[in-house]
């Protein structure tokens, strides 16, 4: 949130916006697979550990540059390390994750795992709004992200994880270039699991409203940062929400047909949210937005988690991060570029009806995700 204001007040330049997007998802487009395969072969915890270091780092930098007004360009060179970070945080944070959980609790796991992410996530924009408003800088929200990725680190220590698999040394040459690329393999046979990742690929590529939120706050709806902050809150909010209630529920019977159904859904929330001009409206839609996109989220991460072997884990969840990351910042460059050009309200009601499209085409594509019923059925493999 912080960020994103930052830059604009700077610049007022939506191409600005899109390029922190960009430069985020460039280390993780290069480095994701050898990170989901290092992953499986080395320390999880280690590996996340160093990499939260980094981020550490990163968000000290932002804090200096912010506090001593340095230039975009050093401001995009720490994001980019940012990425790097992440890239290898990513794979080994949801791998070691199936190590610390019973099997038989992977979906809850997911529930609640989004509903503290949620929680955040609603806390984080809104305490970030007001403290711009209040000290007109960013400079703080940069300096408590470095020190809550620091407690991060300090609680990570003590995670304690049950054994990790780990394959015998494959030879040099092909054979090791061939496990790295494993898990696009596996997700190629495995049709319910591509098909998941494709539609929040696309759906989000194309429906990423978020990115122009500073535009909408300041331009078009008039309410300043501190309504930024509401409107960067709204759809966590709506995504706590329903995570809340998807806690005290059965597991989803029919987890195919509801997929399709939330993600068109958030196709048409965002076609909404682009056509308003009423605040309260426009809050709302953002709140149904986050609420639809959180059900993607449970059965996508459960299915990710009761699908795959444990040997394989790092390079599938790389592929997955791959995916997700591709969708949330290039999207946001996607965003950024089309409003740069366009306009805003265009951009985004595009974005909002390529969402549903994209929701037919995975529909009629992938026939197995239609007929997907609880997320613990088992799939046939071919060989």
């Amino acid at each position: 949130m912080a960020l994103g204001w930052d830059l604009y007040d700077r610049t007022n330049s939506a191409l600005v916006l899109g390029g922190v997007g960009l430069v985020l998802i460039i280390p993780v487009i290069l480095l994701s697979l050898p990170a989901g395969h290092i992953a499986d072969r080395f320390n999880r915890k280690g590996i996340m550990l160093i990499s939260q270091c980094v981020l550490v780092l990163s968000s000290l930098g932002l804090t200096v540059l912010s506090f001593f007004h340095g230039s975009i360009a050093l401001i995009y060179g720490c994001l980019f390390v940012i990425g790097t970070a992440s890239a290898f945080l990513s794979p080994a944070s949801s791998a070691l994750s199936a190590q610390t959980i019973p099997e038989e609790a992977f979906e809850s796991s997911a529930t609640w795992s989004s509903s503290a992410w949620q929680l955040a996530s609603v806390m984080g924009p809104g305490l970030g709004g007001m403290l711009v408003a209040l000290f007109h800088s960013a400079t703080l929200v940069y300096a408590l992200n470095a020190l809550a990725a620091l407690i991060f680190v300090i609680l990570l220590i003590f995670i304690r994880a049950r054994h990790q698999v780990v394959k015998q040394p494959v030879k040099k040459g092909e054979n090791s270039w061939k496990t790295v690329f494993e898990g696009v393999h596996f997700l190629r046979r495995t049709p319910v699991l591509l098909a998941a990742i494709t539609l929040d690929l696309f759906a989000v590529l194309l429906g990423g409203a978020t990115t122009l939120l500073p535009i909408f706050a300041r331009d078009i709806l008039h309410v300043g940062p501190t309504g930024l902050g509401w409107l960067r809150a709204a759809p966590s909010i709506g995504a706590l929400c329903v995570v809340l209630i998807l806690t005290h529920r059965p597991p989803f019977k029919h987890a195919g047909p509801t997929l399709l159904i939330a993600v068109a859904g958030f196709g048409i929330a965002t076609i909404v949210f682009g056509l308003s001009h009423s605040f309260w409206l426009s809050l709302a839609m953002l709140f149904l937005l986050g609420g639809l996109d959180d059900v993607s989220v449970v059965i996508r991460s459960s299915l990710l988690l009761t699908r795959t072997p444990n040997e394989m884990r790092g390079r599938v969840s790389a592929v997955n991060s791959l995916f997700i990351g591709a969708s949330n910042e290039l999207g946001g460059f996607e965003s950024g570029l089309t409003a740069q050009l366009f306009g805003p309200f265009l951009s985004v009601v595009g974005g909002g009806i390529g969402t549903v499209l994209v929701v037919i085409c995975v529909a009629l594509f992938w026939p197995e995700m239609r007929r997907l019923g609880t997320l613990r059925e088992t799939e046939k493999q071919p060989g």
